[in-house]
């Protein structure tokens, strides 16, 4: 770890910082209220000798005092005495043994003086004072017993002098609450920073692009924001800034668009045109990450296809607002013809979706059948092929697919996939032979100047669109409108009227489903291919009539997009509704 990502770790912990900083303080303030104060109280006495000499001689050495400064050594240690402390609490009346008196008496000369000083401490202001004051008359009566003549009072030839009595004391020496709040919040603080830093070290979780490469090997192709608004139910970001609700919503389209750029120059003589987006675990994002990127491919006029490959949790038809049924499987099963159960995605003419269909019993045989292959072969030869595979950690399915695919995509959630998790992935789909294209990074947090340096290089709108945007606000918010409810078949599940002579070579099909009120039926590419190719004055009858019998399931589903390949290209931004 660089200096870097130790403020990277102090910035993503700083809440537990100032919490645990808090709990310091707060811990130290109690700690100091609930001791019992201590008060301390001094007293000075002056040594000197008692008798002044008439001899000038003696007068001039009693000047320095020579001999009361000898004796102060000897008055230190003496009043640490029992017998002065026995003095002392018999003339304050105290009930404490002499033993505990001394533990709180301090005795200190000054260097080179002949002053005593005597420090007493008490849970009181004046208990403290009455005890200094009685231990440096106590002092006095040891002296006078010890060098006096016949122990009288007043008869010792040095003798101390007090010049005043001990002073009140304004304020506890013990606990000291400025002191205390100090170490408790220098002790907070460094235990949150050593919380930080140990989280920092310890956290397995997928954080950065930088992490990413170095740690795993791969290439970070997409980096995709963490989106609130996005329609819980759908799961599809605005198409154009038209739509757009938020900074985040431009954020997503331009990393989208980021991911496209990517994945077209990645191989520039040998792009990949089958894809496969698979993750490690469920809920990282995955089938809205490969619905997205679908979009986006056809709206530069890519011609894509979406198949459902998640056989166990299929969610590109909810994703999409399609109707689910029959799909992918039946179609591998030949109870279906793919122009049967293909369905064009909303506003996007480049784009057919392929669902899952009826879920299989053994999902894995089928997506590693020969004519799974064949299928996607088929596709790939006109459209790019886009495949939602299930989490290659939970079952074996994602792996099947991305043999049989040109690449993957592996879509990690950032903040809640470890770099274990990723790492066991990626030799997932090496031990299965799959070419991993790179990692896309979802839900990766953006910061308010990261969001607003996209958003404002957004051109600015004129008066006149900001009005028809607020015009348009509730059909955009609302997603487009759908008409009432009909049954449908399960198998074909978005078909037009068949032909008299593609009723006896249908299947029959026992279970039906109901679709819901908000999702018609929708036309069928086998339908918008007979429409295109109609004759002018058949153009408003049933375009199915006028569709070709004898067209193959692939030419029937991709016709308009063989048509245009062959004659000037693929198509380039169609017009968008």
């Amino acid at each position: 770890m660089d200096i870097r990502d130790y403020l990277r770790a102090l910035r993503r912990n700083w809440i537990a910082i100032i919490l645990m900083t808090a709990v310091g303080l707060g811990a130290a303030y109690g700690w100091a209220k609930i001791q019992t104060p201590v008060y301390e109280a001094s007293v000075s006495g002056l040594v000197k000798s008692r008798v002044t000499p008439t001899d000038p001689q003696q007068q001039l050495a009693q000047s320095t005092d020579t001999y009361a400064r000898a004796k102060v050594p000897t008055y230190l240690v003496m009043a640490g005495w029992r017998s002065v402390a026995v003095n002392a609490g018999s003339t304050l009346g105290l009930s404490d043994s002499p033993e505990s008196l001394v533990k709180r008496i301090t005795v200190t000369n000054p260097e080179a003086t002949n002053i005593i000083n005597i420090a007493a401490t008490a849970s009181s202001p004046k208990a403290a004072q009455q005890l200094a004051d009685a231990w440096m008359k106590g002092l006095v009566s040891v002296i006078d017993d010890t060098d006096g003549i016949d122990r009288q009072p007043g008869t010792s030839p040095v003798m101390i002098y007090v010049a005043q009595t001990a002073a009140l004391p304004e304020a506890p020496i013990f606990p000291s609450v400025p002191t205390a709040l100090l170490i408790g919040g220098l002790l907070g603080l460094g235990g949150g920073i050593a919380f930080a830093m140990i989280r920092a070290i310890s956290d397995r979780r997928v954080r950065g692009t930088d992490d990413v490469e170095q740690r795993l090997g791969v290439p970070v192709v997409g980096i995709i924001p963490k989106v609130d608004s996005v329609a819980a139910e759908r799961r599809i970001v605005a198409e154009d800034d038209a739509h757009a609700d938020s900074r985040t919503d431009f954020a997503v389209r331009e990393s989208l668009r980021a991911l496209r750029t990517n994945l077209q120059f990645m191989d520039v003589d040998h792009p990949p045109r089958t894809i496969v987006v698979t993750s490690a675990l469920p809920g990282e994002g995955k089938s809205t990450v490969a619905a997205n990127l679908a979009m986006t491919l056809a709206a530069a006029g890519a011609n894509v296809v979406l198949v459902d490959g998640d056989l166990r949790r299929p969610t590109v038809a909810s994703t999409l607002g399609l109707v689910a049924g029959a799909g992918l499987t039946d179609v591998l099963a030949g109870r279906a013809k793919l122009t049967e159960v293909a369905q064009t995605a909303p506003d996007i003419p480049n784009l057919a979706v392929l669902t899952a269909g009826t879920i299989p019993p053994n999902p894995s045989e089928v997506l590693g059948s020969a004519r799974m292959h064949q299928l996607v072969k088929d596709l790939t030869k006109h459209a790019t092929v886009i495949i939602d595979a299930p989490p290659v950690l939970a079952v074996t399915d994602g792996a099947v697919l991305a043999n049989q695919a040109d690449g993957a995509l592996l879509v990690v959630a950032v903040g809640k996939t470890t770099y274990d998790v990723v790492d066991k992935a990626l030799n997932t789909l090496e031990k299965a032979r799959g070419r991993v294209l790179g990692v896309v990074l979802n839900r990766v947090p953006v910061t308010g100047r990261q969001a607003g340096y996209a958003y404002d290089y957004r051109e600015k709108s004129s008066p006149k669109e900001a009005a028809g945007k607020a015009a348009k606000g509730g059909e955009a918010a609302s997603g487009p409108k759908r008409t009432g409810a009909q049954p449908v078949p399960v198998v074909p599940a978005d078909q037009g009227p068949l032909l008299p002579d593609e009723e006896a070579s249908a299947q029959p099909v026992e279970e039906t489903v109901a679709a819901p009120a908000s999702k018609p039926r929708r036309a069928t590419a086998r339908a918008v291919r007979a429409a295109r190719t109609a004759a002018p004055a058949e153009r408003g009858k049933d375009p199915a009539l006028a569709a070709d019998p004898e067209a193959g399931d692939l030419d029937s589903l991709l016709g308009d997009f063989i048509a245009d390949d062959a004659a000037t290209g693929p198509r380039r931004q169609r017009g968008r509704t």
